[in-house]
């Protein structure tokens, strides 16, 4: 079963941005973005992790996590505009595990939440991907890719858009989802864009880039990794 996130905060836009980011990554994301409703949710849906803005509008950040800390010990990731340390001491004083201060990237968030739930639940998450039985590895911290153990040189892109679909089989991504993921913005032109650097990666991890057994097309929505 997939982890439920509640994100609390009242920045409608940035809710909208940490849901697409945490929905790709196969999280069961709710948002709230009133202290008063992100309780009533909480009770509700019994969340596995909580995102939460220190400045609301009706009841602070501080008194929700001192609420969500009287009823439960799950993982609370703080997010502040303020970025001085005491602001930081008090925000992990008052409970939280981890703390973001805004304008923060979504995939540092991401990445956030990933290693606070792994260490969290005591689970190990390989550093090292395979398919193909070995034919095709991925290194992730070394940002190495070896296809038959020759390694395979990919532009920083490339890379980005190749792990997003290699972390996440069969899960279809979209042309627009993924150049959010590599570049962290949309912009003009992405279709053509994403494209390239999917031909690209074909002709350099494929055996035959024509008849793709790892990054396929899903046509009319995207693109999938069925690497095995």
């Amino acid at each position: 079963m997939n982890e439920k996130i509640l994100v609390i905060d009242d920045e409608v836009n940035l809710l909208k941005v940490l849901k697409d980011y945490l929905t790709i990554e196969s999280y069961e994301v709710y948002t709230a973005e009133r202290g008063n409703r992100a309780m009533e949710l909480f009770r509700e849906i019994n969340p596995d992790f909580v995102i939460l803005d220190l400045m609301l509008p009706d009841i602070s950040g501080e008194e929700i996590c001192k609420l969500i800390r009287k009823e439960s010990d799950i993982p609370i990731l703080m997010l502040t505009a303020k970025g001085g340390e005491e602001d930081k001491i008090s925000g992990l004083y008052m409970g939280a595990d981890d703390y973001l201060t805004k304008p923060f990237s979504p995939r540092e968030l991401v990445g956030r939440v990933r290693a606070i739930l792994r260490r969290t639940k005591g689970t190990a998450v390989s550093d090292i991907l395979e398919f193909g039985h070995g034919n095709l590895s991925i290194d992730i911290p070394k940002h190495i890719v070896k296809k038959a153990g020759e390694v395979i040189n990919l532009t920083p892109n490339e890379f980005k858009i190749l792990l997003t679909l290699a972390q996440n089989p069969r899960k279809v991504f979209t042309r627009s989802q993924l150049v959010n993921l590599a570049f962290g913005y949309d912009f003009e032109g992405y279709d053509r864009t994403v494209d390239t650097h999917i031909k690209n990666l074909r002709q350099k991890i494929e055996d035959n880039a024509k008849e793709p057994e790892y990054i396929v097309t899903v046509y009319g929505v995207g693109y999938k990794f069925e690497g095995k």
